[in-house]
């Protein structure tokens, strides 16, 4: 039977007396592609934060790897593999793309390292041309590259990814989802977080719809894809 990897129940967060997330249970399972779907302030990024430990839970709880996440911290469940690409990319401006992709690979001891930074640049070969350039000084579309490869680095078990596609050119959209979908064939389980539900479904195995805070559907990605609910009210059919 395939492992659970991620399993949420009944999760409830709150900032100050307004609850962001009401009860939301989900589970990704060891080798899926799921994506959470759902508008802009539905509470989609509040329950990512709450799973890597950088949001306080109000209630309910969050299993990783079949452990209660309770008192971890972010910097624990990277070292176990759970890893996040948050919204707005997080890149260290300051610092080259050489640099960014190291401390993806802070914690590791091995010697393929610099093996796993080719393998950034052969996804990313845009960031191999610039390899020396500050992160600071590249586009919103490449600093998004840039913040998946880093975390590509630290080589996840489970790989959270918050709005990747926001506020980049339809070309770089393209490129994003290109390379999600060829990271999850390679045996990494993903759990994706988007407002653009067409993509995200399209190239996932289950999808969850999240509204005011709850999962208000779920079901396979190609079922919820076809229905008139979610059509309706995602792709503006």
């Amino acid at each position: 039977m395939t492992q659970t990897i991620l399993k949420i129940s009944g999760l409830r967060v709150a900032y100050g007396g307004i609850q962001a997330v009401k009860g939301v249970s989900l589970e990704v399972r060891e080798g899926e592609l799921v994506s959470l779907i759902g508008a802009n302030g539905a509470g989609k990024t509040t329950t990512l934060k709450a799973v890597t430990g950088t949001q306080p839970i109000a209630d309910g709880g969050v299993e990783y790897l079949g452990v209660p996440c309770k008192g971890k911290g972010a910097w624990d469940l990277v070292r176990q593999g759970l890893v996040m690409v948050p919204e707005g990319r997080g890149t260290f401006t300051r610092m080259t793309i050489t640099e960014n992709l190291l401390m993806g690979a802070f914690i590791r001891k091995d010697r393929e390292i610099d093996t796993d930074i080719e393998k950034v640049f052969e996804w990313f070969p845009r960031l191999k041309e610039r390899r020396n350039q500050l992160a600071g000084t590249m586009s919103g579309g490449e600093q998004q590259m840039l913040a998946m490869g880093r975390a590509l680095m630290a080589r996840p078990k489970l790989l959270l990814l918050d709005e990747p596609s926001m506020g980049l050119s339809p070309i770089m959209v393209d490129k994003i989802f290109e390379v999600v979908n060829d990271i999850h064939r390679q045996g990494v389980t993903v759990l994706l977080v988007e407002q653009n539900a067409s993509r995200a479904l399209q190239i996932a195995n289950r999808g969850y719809v999240m509204e005011s805070g709850e999962i208000t559907m779920d079901g396979p990605a190609d079922q919820l894809l076809k229905d008139p609910r979610v059509r309706a009210a995602y792709l503006g059919e």
